[in-house]
């Protein structure tokens, strides 16, 4: 084996790190890339004090070199790849203080096992890349899937041969662990012998987790046992609108039924552009205002002027917040301070409609207006180019096709089509792509979409590629999300009041893929919102439903660890109180996180949108009977006076923006930088900053086209364009006025 010239013997100092790291720096801690290769490095010469102070460092090359082991508690919390090819490395439970590691190279190590490397997988818990092969989906079945096998294994020896003492001491304590660890470790038998080392390694860990939870438990939700009623794999007909009586007219239904079909999946490929889609004409004046006119459904051609519409809402406002003011004076526990609100930018934006575009038509038919659109998201950035245009391209799905479009030029980029299928919602996420050989690996943005079919599609949008598609359930999909933190958790919720969580890994060059399974959540309601909490995506999630708020513990890996569960809690409003037999306010048609703390939420029939505090509502202990809490409300937005249900608000957390549109083709803005002291208890909603009214596109021989109700809303995270969807099969983009300066 041979080194390079520089002796072992040289310390590893400060000096030397700046002058091997880049960029060329006088701080250690803003280097970002480090090569220590061939210096023939052995364990003691990586001082950790030192090494500590590379906070910043993302990619770190030891190859070549004499490793046993690495330093014990070496924390780079910015560490994404390491290469330890050709060295002498044996005991690899050392970099378990490497927790952000997502790319490891250990070639050339001839003492490393295959159990080693299964070691490795689950104490780095975002490996995805191990010696250029993608193993995220062996890593979670690892993790998961594995890990419970053991675990059920080591809970049936427990029962049949062990319980506590009785005093429990610690030298009696110390005994039993020795015993019960030692009894796992010979009678657990589960894989593949070639792993057993592997094997004997977890089962310890995890028996001495499992005294642990006996003994100092924890307050884990025991999940209930799912009905078997919930097994029924009956194709159903879901609407994706529910049907809602006027009180004005009881024959209006407000959106027609949608029939799921049986038949055979068709698939097309995804079609080449770019190329312009069909667009309305906006007027001429680009006036965003609208003239008098009527409600936009035919239904009710009762026209009421803009100024009649306002005082109408406010006068129901007021109503109903006097009948509730003392109420709602008792219902706050907290004072609330003046609560700053981290933006950018502390004027609100001002924005112009752009392009009206029909991309979903029906047969590419210029006179389709019925199709509904219902999901809209902008790409996200990778962060490796750095470059905001892939913040351009926002994603649209209704009817039988997924778009996407450049919000600038209004071209339809890319556009994904399956005969017989209507879309419900779609998400992006980043995912990692394995390219064989040496090669890195790169991150790439991918596409899931799903609807009435059950089924997901998987889609690199980039190389015009509908790579794979796997079947979430036999019913409807009703909503999709993909975990921010770790892009190949998935999570599907369907009309058979389920969500599941799932892993996709990433992809190889030929767009191999593996789906894996991980967790089912039993909801009470079809799932209409999911969102994860931006501090902590991997423990909760928060779903939306007809039947209320919910909270799930997604905790996966625990002592507690179930395949399937129900929810831990249910938050409620202070607006459940005024329910009657006409107002029922359970349906939450709108959740998103403005910040790590504040949610915004809303019911369609309460006429305001609900900022919450997240940490607090959930530090409260719920009720034990139903093991509800209420949301510690900070602020009220006045919002539309609408019987429409599903009209979904969206957030722009750093712009500090809510947006939500109405059944009048209104989306009312709000620039939430700070919450006034006690403005909850004052009883009067936070009116909106705009509201953008509808922009009157043109129709060849039709005129005006009234407003839609729109479905959904979408803003990128610099709020450079707002594109909402319609239920008419329009799809609109606004502007702000000083793109063009930057762009």
């Amino acid at each position: 084996m041979s080194f390079s010239s520089r002796s072992a013997m040289e310390n590893v100092t400060e000096k030397l790190l700046l002058e091997k790291g880049s960029p060329k720096t006088n701080k250690l801690e803003q280097i970002k890339t480090l090569n220590l290769s061939k210096m023939a490095l052995k364990h003691g010469d990586l001082p950790v004090k030192l090494l500590s102070r590379l906070q910043s460092l993302e990619r770190w090359d030891l190859s070549g070199n004499r490793l046993q082991e690495l330093p014990k508690n070496l924390k780079l919390p910015a560490l994404r790849y390491l290469d330890l090819t050709n060295n002498q490395m044996e005991d690899v439970t050392t970099l378990e203080s490497l927790s952000s590691l997502e790319e490891l190279k250990m070639d050339d190590n001839f003492y490393i096992t295959i159990s080693d490397s299964y070691k490795l997988m689950v104490l780095l818990p975002k490996l995805r890349i191990y010696n250029n092969k993608d193993v995220s989906t062996t890593a979670s079945h690892l993790r998961y899937v594995f890990s419970d096998n053991l675990r059920t294994r080591i809970v049936t020896v427990w029962e049949r041969s062990f319980s506590l003492p009785d005093p429990i001491t610690a030298g009696k304590m110390s005994d039993l662990e020795k015993n019960f660890v030692n009894a796992a470790r010979h009678q657990v038998k589960f894989g593949p012998s070639s792993v057993s080392d592997f094997t004997k390694w977890r089962v310890e860990i995890l028996a001495k987790e499992h005294l642990r939870s006996l003994t100092q438990p924890k307050e884990d939700f025991i999940p209930k046992e799912s009905a078997e009623a919930t097994k029924n794999c009956i194709i159903s007909s879901p609407s994706k609108r529910k049907r809602t009586k006027l009180v004005t007219d009881d024959k209006v239904i407000l959106t027609p039924h949608k029939k799921l079909r049986v038949n055979a999946l068709e698939s097309s490929a995804a079609e080449d552009s770019p190329r312009k889609s069909r667009r309305v004409s906006l007027r001429t004046d680009g006036a965003v205002s609208t003239p008098t006119r009527g409600q936009a459904r035919t239904e009710t051609p009762r026209k009421r002027s803009k100024s009649q519409q306002l005082e109408e809402e406010e006068v129901r406002v007021e109503q109903k917040k006097e009948v509730s003011k003392t109420k709602q004076l008792h219902r706050s526990q907290y004072t609330l301070p003046i609560i700053k609100i981290c933006t950018k930018s502390q004027q609100p934006v001002h924005l112009k409609p752009l392009h009206v575009l029909q991309c979903h038509s029906k047969q590419d038919s210029s006179g389709d207006f019925s199709t509904q659109l219902w999901a809209c998201a902008f790409q996200p950035l990778s962060g490796s180019s750095g470059c905001c245009s892939e913040s351009r391209l926002v994603a649209t799905c209704g009817g039988d096709s997924l778009c996407v479009i450049d919000c600038e030029t209004g071209m339809v980029m890319k556009k994904y089509k399956v005969p017989g299928e209507e879309f419900f919602s779609l998400a992006w996420s980043i995912v990692l792509m394995s390219r064989g050989g040496k090669a890195p690996v790169q991150p790439c943005s991918i596409l899931a979409a799903g609807g009435k079919r059950g089924l997901v599609k998987l889609i690199h949008p980039r190389n015009n590629v509908a790579y794979g598609e796997f079947r979430a359930s036999r019913k409807a999909l009703s909503v999709l999300r993909f975990n921010h933190n770790q892009g190949n958790f998935f999570f599907t919720g369907s009309y058979d009041n389920k969500i599941i969580m799932w892993d996709i890994g990433g992809v190889d060059s030929s767009y191999n893929f593996k789906v894996v399974q991980l967790l089912v959540l039993e909801v009470s309601a079809t799932p209409l919102h999911i969102c994860l909490p931006p501090t902590s995506p991997g423990s909760h999630l928060l779903t939306a439903s007809d039947d209320g708020l919910h909270c799930f513990n997604t905790q996966l890996g625990t002592s507690s660890s179930t395949k399937s569960r129900s929810n831990e809690m249910e938050i409620t409003f202070p607006i459940y109180e005024e329910e009657d037999k006409e107002h029922d306010y359970h349906t939450i048609d709108g959740l998103s996180f403005l910040t790590d703390d504040i949610i915004a939420s809303k019911s369609h029939m309460h006429c305001s949108i609900y900022l919450w505090s997240w940490s607090r509502t959930r530090s409260q202990r719920p009720n034990k009977e139903s093991r509800s809490v209420c949301a510690v409300v900070l602020a009220e937005l006045q919002w539309a006076s609408t019987n429409i249900p599903y009209l979904a608000l969206n957030t722009c957390p750093g712009r500090a923006y809510i947006a939500c549109g109405d059944d009048k083709g209104r989306i009312w803005t709000y620039h939430v930088t700070s919450l006034p002291k006690n403005s909850f208890q004052i009883g009067k909603p936070i009116p909106p900053t705009q509201v953008l009214e509808w922009p009157s596109p043109t129709r060849k021989g039709l005129g005006l086209t009234e407003g839609p109700s729109i479905n959904s809303v979408a803003m990128d995270p610099e709020l450079r364009y707002l594109v909402a969807l319609t239920d008419k099969n329009m799809v609109i983009v606004w502007r702000r006025e000083d793109v063009n300066s930057e762009l």
